[in-house]
């Protein structure tokens, strides 16, 4: 399993002295920048192809507070990703210090290509880089439909 450690740092808590939820969500994009550029998917290589990873959502449910002053731990887990590895859904756990998980996210997103500014499949070249990241019991091939799951756009949009 993909991990990386934190310290919570000053900054990084909020009002009511515990972590706030906004550096939840910095954690993990840090966490899944590390894994894509530890696995060939670096910013060379997203380059070459003009492309970008994008999010369609993230899901947090947290367990308990957690405070600074000792390290957190963050996975990640491939929960989805397509045929083409256009999109994908990654499966984040929190940990603390003594490995008790105190909160979990969802997340999905998809490939953009940056000039034409539309989602992309993965060249097959950094597609086969997800075979490194391990996958949750629950992984599951992902279609269009999949990214429709929470859409619940006001009708006046």
């Amino acid at each position: 399993m993909y991990i990386k450690q934190f310290e919570i740092r000053w900054s990084d808590v909020d009002a009511n002295r515990h972590l706030r939820n906004s550096a939840y969500i910095d954690y993990m994009s840090h966490t899944r920048m590390g894994f894509l550029m530890e696995n060939g998917l670096n910013q060379k290589q997203l380059s070459k192809y003009d492309l970008g990873p994008v999010a369609f959502y993230e899901h947090m449910y947290y367990f308990r507070e957690v405070f600074p002053g000792k390290p957190v731990r963050v996975s990640l887990q491939l929960k989805g990703i397509s045929e083409d590895g256009m999109y994908f859904r990654f499966l984040h756990n929190f940990y603390d210090e003594n490995g008790k998980n105190f909160a979990r996210c969802e997340m999905m997103g998809g490939w953009i290509d940056l000039k034409e500014r539309k989602l992309v499949g993965l060249p097959k070249e950094l597609f086969d880089n997800f075979e490194a990241l391990e996958k949750t019991a629950d992984f599951k091939i992902l279609t269009k439909e999949d990214t429709r799951k929470y859409n619940e756009r006001p009708k006046d949009l």
